[in-house]
């Protein structure tokens, strides 16, 4: 590299091979990254390691990639300040393997000083070790105490630097970011999204199914931000019994291809949110945070050991690794081999529980990526309304093509796609028996559709099991046509923003 930072070799050939640099623990243990950072633990009362970092969200306003902004000496610098502390200080290394398909399958070396192996231990269980001998595809080097916050992506290298943050999910995000920009550079698209696989009975009747040759496999996507119930629906048994099952493979990020195939990428683990975690509403999740292999994440947690999940003392974004092993929901598989259905899930007041979606306006959505601001993304402006294309903060790249793409991908693939409102409808609250009801009952295909004249959208007209009435949104709004007018007008002129966009969809907005 140069003095200035502006010429530089690239920083994953600058590194030396950790299985032989003299400052560096290779692939420690799991047992090893603990003792590390035993000073720092607070053992729960099952016995797993509680940690409570400075950091307690990601730094999005401090993370830049080389595509979309011109890099100058200052962020090289950054660059090198990574590089060169991963050549200096004592650190520990491993290499994970991210994705299993064949052509969404990386390699992922990840350093970070050792007296923060507390990050390393979880984010290591998240993915699965890699082959021996392989070399990384991407790279991250991570300095908690650095003293300046920056997160600097070199996209073509397969590089990040993460600077002056201690929070786990910089380094689960930095290779997952380069997974969705890969999947693009491939054809297809990367998603923060979830998915899911039903086997079920589609009938026009009650009855129930008798064996597998009586059921269809439904392919199912989830698309939303951090803390909006992603988590919870794509592992959720939608009440089924056998030999109908509700199978979950991924539930944060994947790579929809151009053969229908969706690529997962957590082989491992999860990185799920604790806040209000509860044993009656999600079993499953519950049962895996409260076991022994966890890593809890800036969760409430007594000196005595005692876990309290729904205490915020810490911060709302409280987190918890835990192993797919132990949520019976979980498959083995992460790929799912087709895509039927695709959800956009929002907490907009103003939207039906649940719409069916055209192509057009399936784009749209995709584009709108309309939710509230969750304690994942910003613990100040938790709450808010909050619009991120594609629900991803993490695309490299232009957004409007990113639509254009999603859209022709729906399309081609005949995938129906679906608005979710897991939110409220006015005042009126959705509750998660609600929405499992419907996703269970479009899984069947057992919705009778209809045009809803207040927001022009294709809303349930009857669904087993639930009175959609309830929700209608003319009822439920005060002034309804004044305010969906408004919110009409306020996301065409946010669609204008995005110069690639496809006129088509602009049009399509609902």
């Amino acid at each position: 590299m140069s003095q200035h930072g502006t010429v530089m070799e690239s920083p994953t050939a600058a590194l030396a091979d950790p299985r032989s640099a003299d400052n560096v623990e290779y692939d420690p243990s799991f047992a090893s990254l603990r003792e590390n950072s035993v000073d720092l633990e607070t053992t729960t009362e099952y016995g797993s390691p509680s940690y409570v970092s400075d950091h307690r969200s990601r730094n999005a306003d401090r993370t830049e990639n080389a595509l979309d902004r011109d890099f100058g000496p200052a962020d090289y610098g950054h660059v090198e300040t990574a590089v060169d502390a991963a050549a200096d200080r004592e650190m520990v290394c491993l290499d994970r393997q991210l994705g299993r398909h064949p052509d969404n399958t990386y390699v992922c070396r990840y350093y970070v000083p050792a007296e923060y192996s507390r990050i390393a231990l979880a984010w290591a269980k998240l993915f699965e070790p890699a082959p021996a001998d392989a070399d990384p595809d991407f790279v991250t080097v991570q300095v908690p105490d650095a003293d300046e916050v920056a997160v600097r992506v070199l996209p073509e290298e397969g590089f990040t630097a993460v600077l002056g943050t201690d929070y786990t999910g910089e380094a689960k995000k930095s290779f997952l970011r380069l997974f969705m920009f890969d999947a693009k550079r491939q054809g297809g698209l990367g998603l923060h999204a979830g998915t899911k696989r039903v086997r079920i009975r589609r009938s026009e009747d009650d009855e129930p199914a008798t064996d597998d040759a009586d059921l269809e496999t439904v392919g199912q996507v989830f698309l939303g931000l951090s803390g909006t119930g992603k988590s919870t629906l794509t592992a959720h048994d939608l009440g089924l019994e056998a030999p109908e099952d509700a199978t979950m493979l991924q539930d944060d990020v994947c790579a929809l291809r151009e053969d229908g195939t969706v690529a997962g990428s957590e082989g491992e683990g999860l990185f799920i949110k604790t806040i209000g975690l509860d044993h009656d509403e999600q079993p499953d999740l519950y049962e895996a945070a409260t076991h022994e292999s966890a890593v809890l994440d800036n969760v409430d947690v007594a000196e005595d050991g005692t876990v309290d999940f729904d205490s915020d003392a810490h911060t709302a974004n409280g987190r918890a690794v835990v192993l797919r092993e132990q949520l019976p929901s979980a498959d083995e598989e992460i790929d799912l081999p087709s895509v039927d259905q695709v959800f956009f899930i929002t907490r907009n007041p103003a939207m039906p529980p649940l719409a069916k979606l055209s192509p057009e306006e399936a784009a749209a959505a995709f584009m709108l990526g309309e939710s509230v601001q969750t304690s994942a993304g910003d613990p100040d402006s938790a709450g808010e309304a909050i619009r991120v294309v594609g629900t991803n903060p993490f695309i490299v790249g232009s957004e409007g093509e990113e639509g254009n793409r999603f859209r022709d991908l729906v399309a081609d693939l005949d995938a129906d796609a679906y608005l979710l409102n897991t939110g409220s409808v006015g005042d009126r609250d959705v509750s998660v028996d609600d929405t499992v009801t419907l996703l269970r009952e479009v899984s069947r295909g057992r919705v009778d559709w209809t045009d809803d004249p207040t927001t022009g959208l294709t809303v349930p007209d009857s669904v087993p099991e639930l009175d959609v009435s309830r929700f209608d949104v003319g009822d439920a709004l005060d002034d309804a046509d004044e305010q969906i007018a408004e919110l009409r007008e306020e996301r065409r002129e946010y669609l204008a923003e995005f110069e690639d966009l496809d006129d088509a969809i602009r049009n399509a907005v609902y």
